[in-house]
């Protein structure tokens, strides 16, 4: 059975050599993420690194651990910085028989460590799209990857949560006829695999 740390490792690895290619003047453009900025995105998902790697290490239940600032000139080693965190965190001897509370999915329960990563996982794919689309640039998962992710996109309700404000996906929507799976997956979680800038 694949270890889903690993899995997601992978995509955090990925997310960061899309990150790296940011530039300062980059950081204005929009991304498919609703009206954020790649700044806004960027900030965004360094702060999910943080909360997840508390909530690995048994903090995750303050909220202040998940509140994402503005990184200005700094986002893409801040970024980086947060990736390396998270991954440290995951890997950690015990982690997977951990509980982890995520106060911005729901407050008051913990989610078991290996079903709380997949949620890290999926979230990373979709963002490394997101970061990948916004600078014009490929991005395409592993079909392992891919299929791992499947059943996890697949159990994100697709109601009225999605049309919160920083919902991290958008109602679902109808993928072309021409779309390959990972179009398909985009669409699930509310991605238009045709969104460009």
């Amino acid at each position: 059975m694949v270890d889903i740390r690993e899995l997601d490792r992978r995509v955090v690895r990925a997310s960061m050599g899309l990150v790296a290619m940011v530039t300062v003047e980059d950081l204005g453009r929009p991304t498919p993420c609703a009206d954020w900025t790649l700044a806004e995105l960027l900030a965004h998902m360094t702060a999910q690194h943080h909360g997840f790697a508390a909530s690995a290490e048994g903090g995750g239940a303050d909220l202040a651990a998940w509140r994402a600032e503005p990184l200005g000139d700094d986002a893409v080693p801040a970024y980086i910085k947060a990736a390396g965190r998270v991954m440290t965190a995951f890997a950690a001897d015990g982690v997977l028989d951990r509980e982890f509370s995520l106060p911005e999915v729901v407050t008051g329960m913990t989610f078991p460590a290996p079903q709380a990563i997949s949620f890290h996982f999926i979230d990373y794919l979709v963002h490394s799209w997101d970061v990948a689309r916004s600078l014009g640039v490929a991005f395409a998962p592993e079909p392992d990857l891919l299929e791992a992710a499947w059943p996890v996109a697949k159990l994100v309700p697709d109601d009225e949560q999605r049309l919160e404000p920083g919902a991290a996906f958008r109602p679902s929507l109808p993928a072309p006829d021409d779309a390959t799976d990972f179009d398909r997956l985009l669409a699930l979680l509310g991605r238009s695999p045709t969104w460009t800038p």
